[in-house]
């Protein structure tokens, strides 16, 4: 499998779980700016979206968009990574993905853009910080978002908050999401991801 990323975008959601799947894969990384590969190739030849991820199967096929990525990752190693498909308990991993798809990756679109209006960008973070102390509730009562397992959505989540370091926004304010990175980052795999991705420097410490 090869997966089209960008350092620190969306794509280090699928990018962490083919790591904590311990599916083979390849990284091929995409200059969105200019959206064309290392070698050249105009990306939208291969991704007509013209986004990451795009994960571009054995068999030839492709897969784009975060969530459907993620669960098709974590369908490759069954119950590592997410429930088995139908379960109510899939359904709430499902459902966190879609808030986070929906609440918190696309709700912070407008503050990429630097033309956006100062009043804009405070409205949207005021609603970001809302769905945000939603979440703090939320892991303020277990480790991870659906419980005492690591998931696919856990994954999106660590991704998409992460870009408050890119953001400049504090999150200091929810010490329970705060900790929650923390957590994600210190997972081996997810240590790997963020080296690979030169989002941090070093390997995680791992205890003999």
């Amino acid at each position: 499998m090869k997966l089209y990323y960008a350092t620190g975008a969306c794509s280090l959601a699928p990018h962490i779980a083919l790591r904590e799947a311990g599916l083979p894969f390849e990284l091929v990384r995409v200059d969105l700016g200019k959206h064309t590969l290392s070698n050249g190739t105009d990306y939208t030849t291969i991704n007509p979206k013209g986004y990451v991820p795009l994960l571009e199967l054995d068999s030839g096929e492709r897969l784009s968009e975060v969530a459907v990525i993620l669960q098709y990752v974590a369908d490759r190693k069954p119950g590592a990574l997410a429930p088995a498909f139908g379960s109510m308990e899939r359904y709430r991993v499902m459902e966190w993905l879609n808030f986070v798809a929906t609440e918190l990756h696309k709700g912070m679109g407008p503050l990429w853009k630097p033309d956006t209006p100062e009043t804009v960008k405070k409205a949207t973070m005021d609603a970001l910080s809302r769905r945000l102390d939603y979440v703090e509730a939320t892991l303020a009562k277990r480790p991870y978002l659906t419980g005492s397992s690591f998931t696919i959505a856990d994954a999106y989540l660590f991704t998409i908050v992460n870009w408050h370091n890119f953001l400049k926004f504090d999150i200091d304010r929810w010490p329970a999401l705060l900790a929650f990175q923390d957590r994600v980052a210190a997972r081996p795999k997810v240590n790997e991801a963020l080296v690979a991705e030169h989002l941090v420097k070093k390997p995680v410490a791992v205890a003999a």
